[in-house]
């Protein structure tokens, strides 16, 4: 989805990997004229590093998060960088910090160097964690704030294939985004460059704990988006494809119930103290093919989709 909110607003982006590209990526969405820089040489690893190299499909990751972008590629050993960076930052509103400091200073997108410039700027470095000095990605930040154990729960393999997408991380990313929104508005106000960090660690912690807070962690593992009841779950078809049933509300149950022909009372769509109402759906679904579902529900509205 784009629009032109912010339109006027110059973003330079000096994120990498998914994070900050990400962050640049939701600005250019609603208007932003993001500038993504990398070094010639030393590319974004999604585009040209150990990542693309081992996945393609990181490439195509670079080619979504970064499509609206223009890419300036410069030499960041070049004895002219420092000017070249200048010239950018006249004309720029924010800056997405993804660099070690050493690379900041370099380049003169540090804080000493931006408090020297007469257009004040609104900055957000990007951290791993506040706290922890541990290095982390994605996969860690989820596990040291607990939210692993909820998605490992009940499982008993030996090998666990992590969540599907890096939800951390994309959290992370829209954080970093909406992070430098307030900055930038605090510049408005203010007329002087403003730093921020976020992180990845305490963001993860700050946003996800809401939907499962430490408190009442030790009360219960089941909830229902991850499977308690009948009526919210992911059903196998007769060709060995799926449906995603989410019949929450009473009206979309019965009416559920009626195209299908079960006799499955409203109130059982919430009974998790056996599974008999889980197998009745399951042997509903397990004797239709997907084509033949979506011809059954061609007409109906109660929530069904399929996978």
């Amino acid at each position: 989805m784009t629009n032109n909110i912010l339109e006027g607003i110059t973003i330079l982006d000096f994120g990498h990997r998914l994070p900050g590209p990400l962050a640049g990526k939701i600005l250019a969405g609603l208007g932003a004229r993001v500038i993504k820089v990398e070094d010639h040489i030393f590319q974004d690893p999604f585009c040209a590093g150990a990542f693309a190299e081992f996945d393609a499909s990181f490439k195509d990751w670079y080619k979504e998060l970064n499509g609206k972008k223009e890419i300036l590629r410069l030499d960041f050993k070049s004895p002219t960088i420092k000017e070249e960076i200048r010239l950018l930052l006249q004309k720029s509103s924010g800056i997405i910090n993804g660099l070690p400091e050493k690379v900041q200073k370099s380049l003169g997108i540090d804080s000493e160097s931006i408090l020297k410039l007469e257009r004040p700027i609104a900055v957000v470095d990007m951290k791993a964690s506040k706290e922890s000095k541990t290095a982390m990605h994605d996969l860690n930040a989820l596990a040291m704030t607990g939210l692993l154990s909820l998605y490992v729960e009940g499982k008993t393999k030996n090998i666990v294939d992590p969540p599907f997408l890096p939800i951390a991380g994309i959290n992370f990313g829209h954080k970093v985004a909406t992070d430098l929104l307030a900055v930038l508005l605090k510049v408005r106000e203010s007329g002087k460059s403003i730093f921020h960090t976020t992180y990845l660690l305490e963001s993860t912690e700050e946003i996800f704990n809401a939907f499962w807070p430490r408190s009442s962690r030790h009360l219960r593992t089941k909830f229902l988006h991850n499977g308690l009841y009948p009526c919210y779950s992911l059903y196998k078809t007769a060709d060995d494809k799926y449906v995603a049933l989410a019949a929450v509300e009473e009206k979309f149950w019965i009416e559920f119930c009626e195209v299908f022909e079960l006799n499955i009372p409203k109130e059982e769509r919430f009974n998790h103290q056996d599974d008999k109402v889980f197998r009745a759906i399951s042997k509903c679904f397990l004797s239709l093919t997907q084509k033949e579902i979506k011809k059954i529900t061609e007409r109906h509205d109660f929530c069904l989709s399929l996978i």
